[in-house]
């Protein structure tokens, strides 16, 4: 994705802060922040897409900077992703509306990122609404943002909505309600086969009719299940083709 989301990373601790800011950067513009009454400053002057903030530090913590932003008018629309240990989560920040994803500390990296990424997608995927064109379809190529980004993000942003996949002479057809897959096709490929058959796919493009809907009920698991079973088949699919590529080297060394 073009990285046109805006990021504020609030973090006293300098190592974890310019951690963040550097696994971040290739995917937004991002502005850090080591404590929080900078971080809100710098909101108010230049308010971000997205806060990450630590909840535990000195002064005011990260829960009350996140109240002090959704109480103004500019900054009210601001996404949240809260850094927390499992015991802040559970006891406390668990059932917080303004927060929209939670990262349990300690967390390793990359981890964190991916769990960033999927709300830096959501943001992105809704400016990119903002720009339809006059037929109400969203375009886009899946080098911008791929199948799977996709999906998290039409679940994360409870979208309702038909997406349409090409690639080559090839197309699928998948129908969301409420962030959930309900129907696909792919030529004689219908529900969950049909959306394994597309994780596969690298390239070409999509489209999003916001306006698409459909009743059939095809698919048996949800938009994660969906995922979480396309990427396992997938991983068992490349282990497979690098077990035959190493047969097939030893028949070599052997000859």
């Amino acid at each position: 994705m073009p990285n046109n989301v805006k990021v504020l990373v609030v973090d006293d601790n300098p190592m974890v802060l310019g951690m963040l800011q550097k696994a971040l950067a290739p995917l937004a513009a991002v502005t850090t922040a080591n404590d929080s009454a900078d971080a809100l400053l710098k909101a108010i002057d230049d308010p971000p897409d997205l806060l990450v903030s630590d909840y535990r530090m000195p002064g005011m913590d990260g829960s009350q900077l996140v109240e002090k932003l959704k109480s103004r008018p500019g900054t009210s629309a601001i996404s949240v992703v809260l850094l927390a240990t499992k015991a802040d989560i559970n006891e406390k920040l668990s059932h917080h509306d303004a927060v929209d994803d939670f990262v349990e500390k300690p967390f390793f990296l990359k981890e964190a990122t991916q769990r960033i990424k999927r709300v830096i997608d959501k943001i992105a995927l809704e400016k990119m609404a903002k720009t339809v064109p006059s037929d109400g379809v969203l375009r886009g190529s899946l080098a911008q943002m791929n199948m799977i980004d996709l999906m998290q993000s039409l679940e994360m942003g409870r979208k309702s909505c038909l997406l349409v996949l090409m690639n080559g002479g090839e197309k699928c057809e998948v129908y969301f309600s409420e962030g959930q897959v309900t129907h696909a096709a792919y030529g004689a490929l219908k529900g969950d086969p049909a959306v394994f058959k597309v994780l596969r796919w690298t390239g070409g493009n999509f489209q999003i009719n916001f306006e698409g809907k459909t009743t059939q009920q095809t698919t048996t698991l949800n938009t994660q299940g969906l995922l979480m079973e396309g990427l396992r088949l997938l991983d068992e699919s490349n282990r497979d083709e690098v077990a035959e590529e190493e047969d097939e080297d030893d028949v070599l060394l052997d000859s």
